[in-house]
């Protein structure tokens, strides 16, 4: 069944890359434009390829064409892309959980958290550059501040929308306020805050490309710009093409972290 869901799933992604080709092939559109999915995947396979060091022998400039940058550059934007998150998650959780359970806290932060969490993180660009600079430290605040906030609002929600059935059981039970919290409040709000993270990393994927796009010199956003600069539309295809399986496989991590961490949720629903 599992066999047969995949080979329909794959049926359409088929036919529009065949589509494509065909009428790249025929001419309808300049190869400039949109080149064909066999020239992006030439491209894209040279791009994973180590260069090879020029021979005076043979005087092949074949080997200039691969460049081995597309590992570095996978690298450098997921590295950038796992600390901004941590960062995010590291400053949301803890603030998120204090105005979830204080409501004079939630009251007074909650204002300002309502002005500043419509603003987009790239509209924060100019001021990242100001502040930090060039490099990395601007691309970082960036993609914290797009983890910050949907984690933050989910957690905040989770911790709010706990069963007051479950605190009054705890309470009669002659439960703690710190055992309360590690015990109820916070098991019943990780659903939610799991929500937030996954939609957290989303969000970061989005941010790092265009922060390296504008304050860095590598990473799959800087060679989407700079193929941009040459008209090399193969090479931009080919880095949307990385980014979108990296954030396949780091959206099915969070996925399978979700199902194990929420094993006892599953079981509770069943």
């Amino acid at each position: 069944m599992n066999r047969l869901s995949a080979f329909r799933g794959a049926l359409l992604p088929v036919g529009l890359l065949i589509l494509w080709e065909a009428a790249s092939r025929a001419g309808l559109f300049s190869a400039v434009v949109l080149p064909p999915p066999s020239a992006v995947a030439s491209r894209w396979i040279a791009s994973l390829v180590p260069a090879l060091p020029y021979d005076p022998a043979t005087q092949s400039y074949a080997a200039w064409l691969f460049s081995g940058e597309l590992p570095h550059d996978a690298v450098a934007s997921l590295g950038r892309v796992i600390a901004g998150f941590a960062i995010g998650v590291g400053l949301a959780l803890p603030v998120g959980l204090l105005m979830g359970t204080s409501d004079r806290l939630y009251a007074l932060v909650n204002p300002l958290l309502q002005i500043l969490r419509p603003i987009p993180p790239i509209a924060y660009i100019p001021l990242a550059i100001v502040w930090f600079g060039l490099g990395n430290p601007p691309a970082l605040f960036l993609i914290a501040l797009g983890t910050f906030f949907p984690v933050l609002v989910n957690t905040v929600a989770g911790v709010r929308q706990v069963d007051s059935i479950y605190i009054r059981a705890a309470r009669n039970l002659g439960a703690n306020s710190w055992t309360m919290f590690r015990r109820v409040i916070l098991p019943a709000a990780s659903p939610f805050v799991l929500a937030g993270m996954r939609i957290g990393i989303g969000t970061a994927f989005i941010v790092v490309i265009v922060a390296e796009m504008i304050a860095v010199s590598d990473g799959l956003g800087y060679r989407i710009l700079e193929a941009r600069e040459y008209m090399w539309s193969d090479k931009i295809i080919g880095g949307m093409l990385t980014i979108g399986i990296l954030g396949l496989v780091i959206d099915g991590a969070m996925s399978r972290l979700n199902d194990h961490l929420l094993r006892w949720h599953r079981g509770l629903e069943r």
